[in-house]
């Protein structure tokens, strides 16, 4: 019985071996071309603009926050929200009784205080007299001049506290200190404010809302590239398919540091006439850092592709800079082309395109050249988070690269690009 089971066994895997041995050759005849594989996509030159982004909030100009320096109950109010004002326009009025007696007290204070001075001038006058013909003595004469004197410094002394109780019953009506717009307003009537150890807010009025500023914050990784006088685009979500425009006015050396991470604050001027930015909104602020014209652009997908076999870089391909009739670069002025004859004898590159080969960073990408697949090492240069720029390296316009893997469905992205059957023997 030992014998017809082995025979048994042996044609299972005969079998097995058959089956599998036919799905290679079937997966292997059926298998798609490098092109229908391969997701493709080729180079080609163009204009290439670097952004750095942050979100502010839009504000006037000039804001100010109108208070007042008395306490005291709100009588009456004048101005509301969105009130147009004019500078020493009356916006409040705060109960003045108290202030109003303050005053009429320090005015008493002053008649007391004057009588007081012209009986001691008189007393003064006397004692001279009866001391020039001899009658009092000279300290009698001396006690009158203290007494004059006293008077005196009495009365300047209520005179300043009527001074004081005045301003502070002018204090009671509050004024517009500038022209502009109410943009908030925090009292009501009859609400009773204090001013005993700050300034309370009463009104905010922004000076002139045609003009607007955003204050906005950046990394300190983007801040280098940030100069004032770069021209800003910004959207808000009341005008989302709006763009707007500004300029850089301020990049404040004050850093903020929040869990290790440093920023800058960036102030941004904005034009409103049509005065449809309002203070408080978000705004998605992006500035133009870097621009290149006519430069060769990879897709960022590109650069992230790698191959599940995991090929090594081609032996010639270039680690930093391009070969000789490659794509022109993009220096400065007075930058020479890169290759080719001509140019005064100059086949290699302007300082600037150097300099910025020396900056940059490098990566890998794939291409399909002579039916294979093949790495080339490249070096980069400023990226939209789309494109990058190539700024060396052996790619032309027009090749193709690979930017990714056109898998059929169930396929596992993770696994070999060839079938390969597997089989466990029990």
């Amino acid at each position: 019985m030992k014998r017809p089971q082995k025979k048994t066994v042996v044609l299972i895997l005969a079998a097995l071996l058959l089956a599998g041995g036919g799905y290679v050759a079937y997966q292997k005849l059926t298998a798609p071309g490098l092109e229908q594989r391969y997701k493709l996509q080729t180079l080609e030159k163009g204009e290439l603009t670097q952004s750095v982004s942050a979100n502010g909030t839009l504000n006037p100009v000039t804001l100010v926050n109108v208070g007042t320096q008395v306490s005291g109950t709100v009588k009456k109010l004048y101005v509301d929200f969105n009130d147009q004002v004019k500078q020493g326009q009356i916006l409040a009025e705060l109960d003045d009784s108290l202030y109003s007696a303050q005053v009429h007290q320090s005015d008493a204070n002053i008649a007391s205080a004057r009588a007081s001075l012209d009986l001691a001038i008189a007393s003064e006058e006397r004692m001279k007299s009866l001391f020039a013909q001899e009658y009092v003595s000279r300290q009698e004469l001396d006690q009158a001049v203290q007494a004059r004197r006293s008077a005196q410094a009495q009365l300047n002394q209520y005179k300043a506290a009527n001074d004081k109780d005045r301003a502070n019953l002018g204090y009671s009506v509050i004024r517009s200190p500038v022209s502009g717009v109410v943009v908030d307003r925090q009292i009501d009537v009859g609400q009773t404010v204090a001013a005993s150890f700050q300034t309370p807010t009463l009104f905010k009025i922004a000076q002139d809302l045609t003009a607007m500023q955003i204050y906005t914050s950046f990394a300190e990784a983007d801040i280098g590239n940030i100069k004032v006088g770069q021209p800003v685009k910004f959207n808000v979500d009341a005008f989302p398919n709006r763009q707007f425009k500004g300029e850089v006015k301020q990049v404040r050396l004050n850093p903020t540091t929040q869990q290790n991470v440093v920023t800058y604050n960036v102030v941004v001027v904005v034009d409103n006439p049509e005065q449809i930015l309002l203070p408080g909104m978000t705004a998605y602020v992006n500035i133009a850092v870097a621009k290149r014209n006519e430069v060769l652009l990879v897709p960022n997908a590109a650069l992230r592709y790698k191959p599940n076999g995991g090929q090594k870089p081609a032996p010639n391909a270039a680690s930093n800079g391009a070969p000789a009739g490659g794509p022109p670069g993009t220096a400065g002025p007075g930058a020479g082309r890169e290759g080719g004859p001509g140019n005064g004898g100059n086949g290699g590159k302007g300082a600037g395109e150097r300099q910025r080969k020396r900056d940059s960073a490098s990566g890998t990408v794939h291409v399909l050249r002579g039916g294979e697949v093949v790495p080339v090492s490249v070096s980069l240069g400023i990226t939209d988070n789309r494109n990058t720029e190539i700024v060396g390296g052996e790619l032309n316009a027009g090749d193709q690269v690979i930017v990714g893997e056109n898998l059929p469905d169930g396929a596992n992205a993770g696994g070999s690009s060839g079938g390969t059957m597997r089989m466990r023997m029990f």
